[in-house]
């Protein structure tokens, strides 16, 4: 197969050492198009659903799209998925970097990794074949120090990585590649740890043809333009994503005080995207095929928290470590960024679950020598430092911390778990509901728990994109509003949550038209998709992955807000405003299809063409 797909997978027993490949059928590629969606297909066909997520026999699922490879704008990004051992339930998470696209040129689409090494191993992929090798030079060894003596032969050689984090079974633990793009969220880089895998590697040089290539080219160079003119895409070049900090505050959108304040502009002003690139800002780094550049690349050059050049903080970092804990020092952030970088632990979990033992500590629930005679309090970050270290290690008061925010307040009795934000067991990332009744309900419906990428009810809500083409919007939502959120969640969900299955950045899902993305798609695949089809895969996507959890346990009881986004802020641009979870729920429930216990109904499987999952539902 030539056109988007490289036509083949890497099967890899790591029980057995052995590796093999195996190929995938139109048919399916057309209902699932790719990434994380194809990984839900194959999981439910293959896999038991009941195993352990630490187990031998929970699957390790790398998907890319027809996308990467092409050389199209953002189409570096590829997707891993599992059992969560973070939540029990359908886990994924997305990168962009260079890993992707290296894959691709090896010629495979995918890899699916099963079993558990006896001993610690690498996994090295190349032009169509792959072997396990010794990871003994490598193990205990940071991402940073790993990443450098795997490219050490060879520069272009790409790498996907896991720290002591990984290692430890840290169950927020993130796999990174080349040291700056992490699959962060759901804690992925604990299945990869149980597995005794410490490294995948990729370096190939195949190409992928197209099925239009002329068509292709035309609409190239009209996705650059779009980019170009997007005044979106230029605030990213020039702040990154923390450009998001000054207008987040002022709208109610930044969490504070582990989510217990509503406004504090000089926490906001010196943790900002300005302050950022004014101050620690060397140079901006791009993804693979990307013209936005929206990474940063810093250092902290004196003071205590100095730090070589290195990967910056992305906006939900500077919140965690930031205004999560009251902390306005941008070079204490971009350390523990690099902390948490280097031991590999998702920035959005580590940070919030420090801000929830803060919290404790504040209330007196921990006490100093529960804490290992740690202080606490709001904003120390000496002890936050210390602190990641143990984590990372699991090493005393670290050792309850690296369990997750629940099990963690859950450890000093149930009323500590009014302390922590999450759905399903993931932390919320740091947009406050509160503000934007929708992103609530987002949280409330996303297949892996909280999460801000699995649709794009952010840009439709905050007014960031417009998109008539596609389904009736309106020109202008009430953020503090719950009525008519169901609708805007279920559109977002059906497009957004089509940049893991495509493998298209979310930032410039945000930046290109409609048109262009399915112009683009049609041209690499040959495929001739409306947008009809389109949004029928992201309906299809969504549902396989609701009714594997369904199968999983998850019903309506779990389709809820913590009880932080139930109170009621007294300040702030979100002051007075929680939103109507029941009616967001029964409104949603009644345009996805789902029975009033939170079920996929019968008739939305068969309209939807999942007639396996259909079977399982309703033996």
């Amino acid at each position: 197969m030539q056109n988007g797909y490289a036509g083949k997978f890497l099967q890899v027993d790591l029980t057995g050492g052995a590796c093999s490949s195996f190929t995938i059928q139109e048919e399916r590629l057309k209902k699932f198009i790719g990434g994380s969606s194809l990984a839900a297909s194959l999981y439910l066909e293959r896999f038991n659903l009941d195993a352990d997520p630490l187990s031998a026999e929970n699957p390790l699922m790398l998907m890319n799209g027809p996308l990467v490879g092409s050389g199209f704008p953002g189409s570096s990004r590829f997707a891993m998925a599992a059992k969560s051992p973070q939540t029990g339930i359908w886990g994924e998470a997305a990168c962009g970097g260079n890993f992707g696209p290296e894959l691709k040129r090896t010629g495979y689409d995918g890899i699916v990794i099963t079993g558990k090494s006896p001993h610690p191993v690498i996994l090295s992929i190349t032009n169509n074949s792959a072997e396990i090798s010794s990871a003994a030079h490598c193990w205990g060894k940071d991402i940073y120090e790993t990443t450098d003596i795997l490219k050490a032969p060879d520069k272009n050689i790409k790498v996907l990585a896991i720290g002591p984090a990984g290692e430890n079974l840290v169950i927020f633990s993130a796999i990174a590649n080349d040291k700056a793009h992490f699959i962060g969220r759901t804690g992925l880089g604990a299945v990869m740890g149980s597995k005794n895998l410490k490294a995948i590697t990729a370096r190939g040089n195949q190409t992928r043809g197209k099925a239009n290539e002329e068509k292709y080219k035309e609409i190239f160079k009209a996705a650059i333009a779009e980019i170009k003119n997007s005044a979106f895409a230029e605030s990213l070049h020039l702040m990154g994503s923390d450009a998001a900090m000054d207008l987040g505050m002022m709208t109610g959108d930044v969490p504070i005080k582990n989510w217990t304040v509503g406004e504090d502009f000089e926490l906001s002003t010196k943790l900002s995207g300005p302050t950022l690139t004014e101050t620690y800002l060397t140079k901006a780094h791009a993804c693979s095929n990307c013209p936005v550049a929206c990474k940063r690349v810093v250092a902290v050059k004196d003071g205590p928290f100095r730090t070589e050049e290195g990967p910056g903080p992305e906006y939900e970092t500077c919140c965690t470590f930031g205004t999560m804990i009251m902390n306005s020092d941008l070079a204490a952030v971009i350390k523990a960024n690099e902390l948490c970088n280097r031991y590999g632990m998702d920035t959005i979990s580590a940070g919030a679950t420090i801000a929830v033992a803060m919290e404790l500590y504040e209330k007196g629930i921990i006490s100093l020598e529960a804490a290992d005679h740690l202080d606490l309090a709001w904003g120390n970050m000496e002890a936050v430092m210390a602190l990641l270290g143990k984590i990372a290690r699991r090493e005393g008061f670290g050792d309850i911390l690296a369990r997750g925010s629940v099990s963690a307040a859950t450890h000093f009795g149930p009323g500590a778990l009014d302390s922590v934000a999450h759905v399903k067991g993931l932390d919320l990332p740091m947009h406050d509901p509160r503000g934007f009744h929708g992103m609530g309900l987002a949280y409330m419906m996303s297949n892996r728990g909280a999460c801000h990428l699995q649709h794009a009810a952010m840009g439709m809500e905050q007014g960031m994109v417009s998109w008539p083409q596609l389904f009736e919007m309106k020109e202008d939502y009430d953020g503090k509003t719950s009525q008519g959120k169901a609708q805007l969640v279920f559109d977002s969900e059906n497009y957004g949550i089509l940049g893991n299955s495509l493998s298209l950045c979310h930032y410039l899902l945000y930046c290109l038209k409609p048109e262009t993305v399915r112009d683009a798609f049609n041209a690499i695949t040959g495929f001739n998709f409306s947008f009809k089809d389109l949004l029928a895969c992201g309906a299809r996507d969504w549902t396989l992955k609701r009714g594997i959890n369904n199968l999983l346990g998850i019903t309506v009881k779990d389709d809820v807000l913590p009880k932080k986004i139930l109170t009621v802020l007294t300040e702030g641009a979100a002051e007075g405003s929680v939103p109507d979870m029941q009616l967001l729920r029964d409104e949603y429930y009644a345009i996805r299809g789902l029975t009033t216990e939170g079920i996929v109904s019968k008739e939305k499987l068969l309209e939807l063409g999942l007639a396996e999952l259909k079977e399982k539902l309703y033996p």
